[in-house]
């Protein structure tokens, strides 16, 4: 055991600690912002007697800030988790969910629905027109994720290179249509886009949760399955094969589920950096690079990261809001460049 791997009989307890942060600022969420709820109003609606409270009150906890506070979790624990997952596979620790396209992918599809789908669809139903850049974003993510799936395949394999490579040309390729896309768009549509990539929880939902869910409940379940064969995988390909792991298989399953994951996740939350690349890198500083423990704590700090940073994002400035994404990334910048410069002091990289 080297110096920077944590004591066997400490990371089980890293999972509880994660947990319980998470659950503290779950319910600061809910009671912080513009109007503050107090604690007997949270229990009251949190058991099902909403009821029981003000009509103010009952708007702002379900309406507002409980889907806000879930979708945070969602999108912060896919992140999270994905990147973890990613890292394994490539056996890369600068890999990213926006590494291999699913990022350009969503974002070419919210560059579409901004500029032609929404006013389209709006006019023939107000629900269609909200729904319409979620569902967009969620199919170029999907798009991308088959393009470059079906690009990295030889003789009924993944290529890793491949799919690396793949996933550098759709973000060149995805860009270039976003450009040509909001070349054609107003002021305020391009207003929207910039918007959408900054990172915002503010517009979502609960039809906006129910349609990613199916996308992102199969990535949550599965992925941390998936543990012993990464685990197999850091000795390299060969080895995890001698050992039994069917590599096509892993990766298949691993690409579409985080793909997907990721996709439905940047749909309904936009551009949100770091979180995939960073919340790793914490994570195994704590618990050590077994899968096992790797995955669920990913999880459980990337929705703790997200659910704090929109908390700050709502509240720092009120009543202006911040976009998400732009805290994410002042905080997860300066903290990857001192994992860099650690990991270049004892050549992990």
């Amino acid at each position: 055991m080297n110096d920077h791997t944590p004591p066997v009989a400490r990371r089980p307890a890293v999972l509880a600690g994660l947990g319980l942060l998470l659950v503290v600022l779950f319910i600061a969420a809910l009671a912080l912002g513009a109007i503050r709820l107090p604690t007997a109003s949270l229990w009251l609606g949190l058991t099902g007697r909403g009821e029981e409270l003000e009509a103010v009150e009952r708007t702002v906890l379900y309406s507002l800030r409980l889907p806000r506070a879930l979708g945070a979790v969602l999108v912060g624990g896919v992140l999270g988790l994905c990147g973890a997952a990613l890292q394994g596979l490539f056996r890369n620790p600068l890999a990213d969910p926006g590494l291999i396209g699913v990022t350009a992918g969503a974002a070419l599809g919210a560059a579409l629905a901004l500029t032609y789908a929404a006013a389209a669809l709006g006019g023939v139903s107000i629900f269609l027109g909200q729904l319409s850049l979620p569902v967009f974003a969620l199919a170029g993510a999907l798009g991308a994720t088959a393009l470059m799936h079906r690009l990295s395949i030889v003789e009924g394999r993944v290529v890793v290179a491949l799919m690396l490579l793949a996933g550098v040309g759709l973000n060149a390729l995805a860009g270039a249509g976003v450009g040509l896309v909001l070349f054609f768009a107003d002021d305020e549509q391009l207003r929207q886009f910039t918007f959408w990539t900054l990172g915002s929880l503010g517009q979502v939902t609960w039809p906006k949760l129910a349609a990613a869910l199916p996308f992102v409940l199969p990535a949550l379940v599965l992925v941390p399955g998936l543990a012993r064969s990464l685990d197999a995988l850091l000795l390299g390909e060969s080895e995890a094969g001698h050992l039994g792991v069917d590599l096509a298989r892993l990766k298949r399953r691993l690409i579409l589920c985080t793909a997907a994951a990721v996709g439905a996740a940047v749909s309904i939350a936009g551009g949100i950096g770091f979180i995939g690349l960073v919340v790793p890198h914490l994570v195994r500083m704590m618990v050590g690079p077994g899968h096992r423990l790797l995955l669920p704590a990913s999880a459980l700090l990337g929705a703790a990261l997200l659910l704090g940073a929109d908390l700050a994002a709502r509240t720092i400035a009120l009543p202006a809001e911040l976009p998400v994404g732009v805290l994410t990334a002042a905080l997860g910048a300066p903290v990857f460049f001192s994992l860099l410069r650690r990991g270049r002091r004892s050549r992990a990289f």
